[in-house]
């Protein structure tokens, strides 16, 4: 590739919720020649863009997260899939699969290529579940759950963002260990797709719950004994009012607090005391050792029927910007993929 590469460009640092004008599509000329590129490099193509929550903190100048912030003015960077089309590497050869950190472009070249993993051809699963399913947010799902949550059969689990990239694992594996599950989302569209396609017991629309203290009570009426939180803020203030003794709540997302100046306090924490609640966040980078066992388990599960998943696909590269800023605002129904070049 030594013509035009179409790019997606990160502006600068925001405030509030990301907008589409916060990044702007350009075309660039190649950065290296094949003779300029480090020895032991990768020049992919890249088919499929995953769109994540935790992107959002890497829109603000906070150096102290786990992971750094976007640079103004140069390309975005996320998980992808992408196809080899240039390797000096004898670990990669040309036309290989591979998903890991890209750049939001047509083409990248990838300096470090043992980040990347190689995918194994399998007709029966898309390419695109590799960042999805099969990628971070399913392992976040898969390791959060069984290590952070540690479940036992017959627990009441609760669910925040259920029709998420994450969430919408949690609850299926939940009912798979014989739980008992309930799933919040923001529409009722969303509510119906994670009763009827993910099948949890329960589901509500915390958009049209006045009291979400009362509605957990309706939903728990003993109580939550896991609460997989993806939002914080006053979710999960509610929750915690609603634990068990001995309850868990896995802290995987505060997505409700990324875009506010001044984020919202927790009014319910004395229960962690009284009902010795075990509060934990987690990252699923903790737990990569788990990682071959989560595929072949979610693998099975997928192709025996026992799990589903959606994804909300964008088309083309210029579908990025719009596509990452809806999800802020709850417009994707399932795992935001966008589409560069489908395979």
């Amino acid at each position: 590739m030594e013509g035009n590469n179409k790019q997606v460009i990160f502006k600068g640092y925001i405030d509030g919720i990301p907008k589409e004008t916060d990044m702007e599509v350009k075309v660039a000329g190649s950065s290296r020649t094949a003779k300029e590129r480090p020895k032991g490099a990768l020049l992919v193509k890249n088919l499929y863009l995953s769109c994540d929550p935790y992107m959002r903190g890497r829109m603000r100048q906070f150096h102290d997260s786990y992971i750094p912030p976007f640079v103004p003015g140069s390309v975005i960077e996320g998980f992808g899939v992408s196809r080899v089309v240039h390797s000096d590497n004898p670990n990669f050869k040309t036309g290989d699969i591979v998903t890991g950190m890209t750049g939001w472009e047509e083409y990248s070249l990838i300096q470090e290529p043992q980040r990347l993993r190689k995918i194994q051809q399998d007709d029966d699963i898309p390419h695109s579940y590799y960042v999805g399913l099969l990628g971070m947010p399913g392992f976040t799902a898969y390791a959060g759950f069984y290590e952070v949550c540690a479940p036992n059969k017959g627990d009441c689990v609760f669910v925040s963002a259920a029709s998420g990239a994450v969430g919408q694992l949690v609850g299926q594996l939940a009912k798979l260990h014989g739980c008992y599950v309930v799933g919040s989302a923001g529409t009722d569209q969303k509510v119906e797709l994670v009763k009827n396609k993910f099948g949890f017991d329960e589901a509500f629309n915390y958009k049209e719950e006045p009291d979400l203290d009362a509605a957990l009570k309706r939903y728990f009426p003993q109580g939550i004994d896991i609460y997989f939180d993806n939002v914080g803020g006053a979710m999960l203030d509610a929750a915690l009012g609603n634990m068990r003794v001995h309850g868990r709540i896995a802290i995987c997302g505060m997505v409700s607090e990324q875009n506010l100046f001044k984020p919202q306090g927790i009014h319910n924490l004395f229960h962690l005391i009284s009902k010795r609640v075990t509060m934990r966040g987690f990252l699923q980078s903790d737990y990569l050792h788990l990682f071959p066992r989560f595929l072949e388990d979610v693998i099975s599960y997928y192709k025996q029927g026992k799990i589903v998943y959606i994804e909300d696909m964008s088309q083309g590269l210029e579908s990025a910007p719009a596509a990452l800023a809806g999800l802020y605002s709850g417009k994707n129904v399932g795992k935001q993929v966008v589409c560069v070049a489908c395979d």
